[in-house]
């Protein structure tokens, strides 16, 4: 994990790059380095509105690119301002699919100024992938990422 960090360092302190290029890197070394992670990407705060609004991403298409404050895991997030966890989305009632094949879903908050500004979110197309590592780098790169909005 610790030479993923440094790699992941080294995208968000990248001069050449914008914040949405850094970001879209993210997502892809996140994607490649972690077998299970099978969609990887970020929702922002809408404005004023209480929505989340689909930032960059890897991974199928989805039709979920504007998500209401309480609907679903990303929108349970807004309002919580916890990580949450869910080993099996078909266990979770207010889950929002996006994926037949999604099976599990970590989503991490982003804070900005004591603001939760918006989140990581990774869809895994394994039942209960998600280990303490994966919560705790998910968390160390909300810090950082919080550091370049």
């Amino acid at each position: 994990m610790s030479e993923l960090k440094k790699r992941l360092s080294s995208i968000l302190e990248s001069p050449k790059h914008n914040t949405e290029e850094k970001l879209q890197k993210v997502c892809h070394l996140l994607d490649q380095e972690i077998s299970y992670f099978n969609w990887t990407g970020f929702y922002f705060k809408n404005g004023d509105k209480d929505e989340l609004i689909l930032g960059p991403y890897v991974g199928a298409p989805t039709d979920h690119t504007i998500i209401p404050y309480g609907k679903g895991i990303c929108g349970q997030v807004a309002v919580s301002n916890e990580t949450f966890v869910v080993p099996d989305v078909h266990e979770e009632s207010n889950y929002l699919s996006c994926s037949i094949d999604t099976k599990a879903e970590i989503v991490v908050p982003i804070f900005k100024d004591g603001k939760n500004i918006g989140q990581i979110d990774i869809d895994s197309h394994t039942i209960d992938p998600f280990t303490n590592e994966d919560r705790e780098l998910l968390e160390w790169l909300c810090n950082e990422v919080s550091k370049i909005l």
